[in-house]
């Protein structure tokens, strides 16, 4: 099963209130943030995004390079994604789908995961994916 960690709902909302997010694409029943969103057992990652205004809280393991892959590739295809993940500049997947392909919004102060009393160990940042418009 995989763990999706929570945050504090003024994060979300604090995105939210600037996007107006209409998918929830990697999500439970637990813990959507989106009336419409794919659980774990529909895989986001065989969907079909469309033109949706996409949230994004990817699973931190070993499968986030095929999410930030997916976000990417969705994006050209006429969905906005926005997207917290761990800020790993050096990784194999920041350099292939995120650096000099998407906006990035570093945030100040680590996150504090729901049922937590101290900060992650790590920074987060925000991407986004905006649709490529075609003349």
């Amino acid at each position: 099963m995989r763990r999706h960690p929570q945050y504090l709902p003024a994060l979300f909302a604090e995105y939210d209130a600037e996007f107006h997010f209409t998918l929830d694409v990697c999500a439970s029943a637990d813990n959507h943030k989106c009336d419409r969103y794919f659980s774990t057992e529909q895989d986001g990652l065989m969907q079909d995004w469309g033109d949706a205004i996409c949230w994004m809280n990817p699973p931190y393991g070993d499968t986030i390079g095929r999410w930030m892959e997916k976000a990417y590739r969705s994006s050209l295809a006429g969905a906005t994604v926005v997207y917290l993940v761990p800020s790993r500049t050096g990784t194999r997947w920041w350099h292939a789908w995120v650096k000099g392909k998407a906006e990035i919004r570093e945030r100040q102060g680590r996150i504090t995961f729901e049922g937590e009393t101290n900060p992650a160990g790590f920074d987060s940042v925000a991407v986004i994916y905006r649709p490529v418009s075609t003349p």
